[in-house]
């Protein structure tokens, strides 16, 4: 027994060395791909009502206003960028995104994506993943012209990535209206099967432009948002169906994230489990400091849940009390803890090891 304790002190002491040689060295880059929880301000810049570009978006950022960002302040990629070492990494549409910024990485992120095309059709001007894609090749080019292709190889190969896809193509296409296109073509089993396939297909482009290191979300407890607790529930209780859609969809991913890396033969995309985190924080608000889950900070109607987070909503004078920021999205508070168990957290929360334990590998290897 005391010899196993003494293993496992050195271990967790060799990793934590590791670590610090992560951190000290020079930070990789960042990309970030996917949807409104990860979109920094790329929808800013497009003729699309899917934007956070008014108060109080921002309120509790450092500069006090409006970002992009749909959150009251940080997102999960910044508080990634922040535990990795790392500069925030600039909406790809934005026009500072130029010399030495284009080393720290960049967000090609659009508020209102899927997986799938016709996903978000409503928000009309978005960067769909097809777009998305062509703008890390773009990238590619940009800093290869600064630093060479040899270099930039290694960038890409070296970088780290979050892709969050998935939720939107419930809430914004199969579950939008009542007998949408998608659930007439799809019982839900089907279309989740379908929407995981054309997932994988997104994800092995990534590796066969060069990321190595992909962290891939699964959806959130889209049935307990505000938004969906204005709209269906009575008491509280959150969308069965909705649930249910989330229940089929995160086991599949990950089984699919199983065999990309049996295929590839590395452990390049890592599965984080955000709806465990989330679920978390909506079964026992109060052991995270949370007073509700259910009552979005911002917003109107019930549980502040209709529409988005405008100057006229509702707005609570303490942000760090509520899970959720705006009828669809975590507070900066929950998206703090949210990191913190991408970091940390045991396998229940992110397979087959934590960020904190990738940067300690990849530092050696990267000697």
């Amino acid at each position: 027994m005391a010899t196993s304790k003494s293993f496992c002190l050195f271990w967790f002491s060799f990793l934590a060395t590791l670590l610090n040689v992560a951190l000290e060295a020079d930070a990789r880059a960042f990309f970030v791909f996917g949807d409104s929880l990860v979109d920094n301000g790329n929808n800013n810049y497009l003729a699309t009502t899917a934007r956070a570009d008014n108060v109080p978006y921002g309120v509790d950022y450092p500069t006090g206003g409006p970002t992009g960002r749909f959150s009251n302040g940080y997102n999960i990629p910044d508080f990634i960028s922040q535990a990795i070492g790392s500069e925030a990494t600039l909406p790809y549409l934005s026009p500072q995104l130029t010399g030495q910024n284009l080393l720290v990485g960049a967000n090609f992120a659009s508020a209102g994506v899927g997986i799938l095309n016709d996903t978000g059709a409503q928000f009309v001007n978005i960067i769909r993943m097809p777009q998305q894609l062509a703008y890390l090749e773009q990238y590619k080019q940009r800093v290869s012209e600064i630093i060479g292709q040899q270099e930039t190889d290694r960038l890409i190969s070296q970088s780290l990535t979050l892709m969050t896809l998935g939720g939107n193509d419930f809430v914004n296409n199969y579950y939008l209206v009542p007998f949408s296109a998608r659930s007439r073509q799809f019982a839900l089993p089907d279309y989740v099967v379908y929407i995981v396939s054309e997932y994988r297909k997104i994800l092995m482009r990534l590796y066969e432009i060069g990321l190595r290191r992909v962290l891939v979300t699964g959806t959130g407890p889209i049935g307990c948002v505000p938004a969906e607790l204005a709209q269906h529930s009575r008491n509280g209780e959150c969308s069965v169906e909705l649930q249910r859609a989330a229940g089929m969809f995160n086991p599949q991913l990950q089984e699919m994230l199983d065999s990309l890396n049996s295929e590839v033969g590395s452990h390049t995309f890592i599965g984080v489990n955000i709806r465990q985190t989330s679920l978390d924080f909506v079964s026992d608000p109060g052991r995270y400091g949370f007073v509700t889950s259910k009552i979005a900070c911002c917003g109107q109607g019930p549980y502040n849940g209709i529409g988005l987070c405008t100057p006229r909503s509702n707005l609570c004078p303490n942000r760090d009390i509520y899970a959720f920021w705006d009828p669809f999205h975590p507070s900066e508070k929950a998206n703090r803890l949210i990191v913190q168990q991408i970091m940390t957290g045991s396998t229940d929360y992110i397979t087959p090891m934590n960020l904190s334990t990738i940067m300690a590998l990849d530092a050696v290897e990267n000697v």
